[in-house]
């Protein structure tokens, strides 16, 4: 897999965890999302490249970049069709990135988490892999089956939720709650907080998209 694109977006970032992802050698490139670039001036970190319309961002910060630095930036209009994460998920897309990771993509405000995850079906339909994570969370939208492994899990749980519809033909192997030929409804919880029984977890559908949450406490 190529080399990681990180978005820094404006929800929660964790120190450790956060740091530890943008020194990380498989970072390649990073995109500053808006008031993401807070956390990134006060470490010293530069990014590639920066987004946003700036509404949440004091304008020192963005002075700063703007006149100190060479980072390419695009101004938005605060009254705009998309989010600021949306279009540094698109800009990412746009140069060809295909292994991308949102952090700050969670946190108190619920609507935007959720404007999030749903931002990560244009990567899936762009043939990309996006994800969302924090220290406790890793969330993507697959338009495809899966396999999962054991020993590459980020908790002990997974759960699905259908993006968009009902997914029939649905079927879950190798976990402690299997599903066989099963058709997956929005609204319900079946799916919820599901663990591994075998080394390998094989998630298959033939059509549509899912919602997959891995987790730990």
């Amino acid at each position: 897999m190529s080399k990681r694109t990180v978005i820094v977006s404006g929800g929660m970032l964790e120190e450790t965890f956060t740091q530890g992802i943008l020194k990380d050698g498989d970072t390649e490139f990073i995109i500053a999302a808006d008031s993401g670039l807070v956390f990134l001036y006060e470490h010293q970190i530069l990014p590639d490249y920066i987004v946003g319309d700036f509404d949440s961002t004091p304008e020192k910060i963005v002075s700063y970049y703007r006149n100190e630095t060479k980072v390419p930036i695009r101004q938005f209009n605060p009254v705009k069709d998309a989010s600021d994460t949306e279009i540094a998920l698109r800009l990412a897309l746009e140069l060809g990135r295909k292994n991308i990771l949102i952090l700050g993509g969670t946190g108190n405000r619920i609507d935007h988490i959720w404007a999030n995850v749903q931002t990560l079906k244009i990567a899936a339909d762009a043939g990309a892999d996006a994800e969302i994570a924090d220290s406790h969370n890793r969330i993507r939208v697959c338009n495809h089956s899966i396999v999962l492994k054991q020993n590459e899990a980020y908790g002990p749980y997974f759960s699905i939720f259908p993006l968009g519809g009902e997914i029939v033909d649905f079927n879950i192997r190798g976990a402690k709650y299997p599903l066989s030929h099963h058709t997956l409804l929005p609204y319900d919880s079946l799916c919820v907080s599901n663990e591994w029984k075998d080394k390998e977890v094989e998630i298959s559908f033939p059509m549509g998209e899912i919602i997959l949450m891995e987790t730990r406490d």
